[in-house]
């Protein structure tokens, strides 16, 4: 198996060795040893839970510079759906985009209508389906690598279609290299709300590679078109989603946009984990269409946007009104099932798994509640570990010592103490 790439990063330098990413980490993917955090690889979803709440500015995600367009002859823009919910209203979604074009871009695709278009071949697989349900969605890759690493009896549930950013790239570069443009010439740039994103297109999910070339991210071209906004050129209609595209940058949007009844939309990685253990356990068997998401609202409420999640919901709210949630989508891209699927099957990477031996698993297990009676069972982060049980699992592992409990340490002190 190749090594995975995270988009994740840790700045030791500005690490202060506090426990917030310790607490918050779905995936238990963070130790904090010797006064600095460290990222488990192997347990990292890229979810971005640590940039957020790291008080030091500590992590960070790996993304591409505007100063990358100048390795390409001629660059593309996808930004995306909930770059709707970055600006004010009073700037209209179209003047946005040529704004991108005079960022250095030659053309602008608006991934909204990706979106609704893969709304229509999502809607017609769920209607024909009757296994595996409900069809779980592909939109955010925090949530299928969860399933990879967490949930892998859940993936033959997951619908077999790209997300809308590949889907448009393959579009983009099949149109250009039809115009007779070398593909190497061609810069495909995903203007990105998260990191997740970052890592699907260095590690995608379903596909052999990836049809984008670099991601930028939200953060900083927005605030570039900001320095000019009020004297934006418009030089051509970019934007072109109805209402049920751009829906998409928000929780339920996909739903919305298939005209489906029977779905969940989940927000908020912790409540998705929740959503994915009944599901595990066939309690959900009925309903037709999952689609979770790792940010609050949705696409929206990703690290890298620069607009409050909340505001940034609203905002696609009224565009969603604005520009007709009920509108008829012009089908005028020339794209088929075939061009929308997978080309490579998703693995199981059980990284929970205590050993591949059912018999030494079972003794690890058995060691590691032994273990977790001896520890405190307050789960404090001290020792560097979330929780107990998970300092316990380290310790069978050979990858820390019961000397690493702060507590047992101060415990055994008093004892040792002569009585006055």
């Amino acid at each position: 198996m190749k090594d995975y790439w995270h988009s994740v990063i840790l700045e030791k330098d500005y690490c202060n060795g506090c426990t917030h990413c310790l607490d918050r980490c779905p995936t238990q993917a963070i130790r904090v040893i010797d006064g600095k955090a460290r990222i488990i690889e192997s347990r990292c979803i890229d979810c971005g839970e640590c940039l957020r709440v790291c008080p030091f500015h500590a992590k960070g995600a790996q993304v591409s510079t505007l100063e990358t367009l100048n390795k390409y002859k001629y660059k593309v823009a996808l930004p995306a759906i909930s770059f709707y919910g970055q600006f004010g209203l009073e700037h209209d979604m179209n003047t946005i985009y040529n704004g991108l074009l005079q960022l250095g871009f030659d053309d602008v695709f608006d991934l909204a209508h990706a979106a609704e278009i893969l709304s229509i071949y999502q809607k017609k697989i769920i209607q024909e389906t009757t296994a595996n349900k409900p069809l779980i969605s592909t939109y955010c890759p925090v949530i299928t690598r969860l399933i990879q690493i967490r949930f892998p009896s859940l993936i033959d549930n997951i619908i077999r279609l790209e997300s809308p950013m590949e889907i448009a790239a393959r579009f983009i570069e099949q149109k250009l290299s039809d115009a007779g443009m070398k593909r190497e010439d061609i810069g495909i740039f995903y203007i990105t709300p998260c990191p997740a994103k970052i890592t699907s297109i260095k590690n995608p999910i379903g596909l052999t590679h990836s049809h984008i070339d670099e991601a930028i991210s939200t953060e900083e071209v927005y605030y570039r078109l900001m320095k000019f906004i009020d004297k934006i050129e418009v030089k051509r209609q970019i934007q072109c989603a109805t209402g049920k595209g751009i829906g998409w940058g928000r929780v339920g949007g996909q739903s919305i946009a298939m005209e489906i009844e029977d779905y969940i939309a989940v927000d908020g990685i912790e409540e998705v984990i929740k959503v994915l253990e009944t599901m595990e356990l066939g309690k959900l068997n009925t309903l037709d269409f999952f689609e979770g998401y790792a940010c609050v609202n949705g696409c929206v409420g990703g690290p890298l946007n620069v607009e409050n999640t909340f505001i940034g919901k609203n905002r696609i709210r009224k565009h969603v009104k604005n520009y007709d949630l009920a509108k008829e989508i012009n089908v005028d891209m020339p794209l088929k099932a075939e061009n929308m699927a997978w080309d490579s099957p998703i693995e199981a990477l059980p990284i929970f798994k205590l050993d591949t031996d059912f018999r030494k698993a079972l003794e690890k297990m058995a060691q590691i509640e032994e273990i977790s009676q001896i520890l405190p069972g307050i789960n404090c982060g001290a020792c560097g570990a979330p929780t107990c049980r998970v300092l316990a699992e380290d310790i069978v592992n050979k990858k820390a010592t019961i000397a690493r409990c702060v507590v047992l340490q101060m415990q055994q002190g008093d004892k040792d103490e002569p009585s006055k």
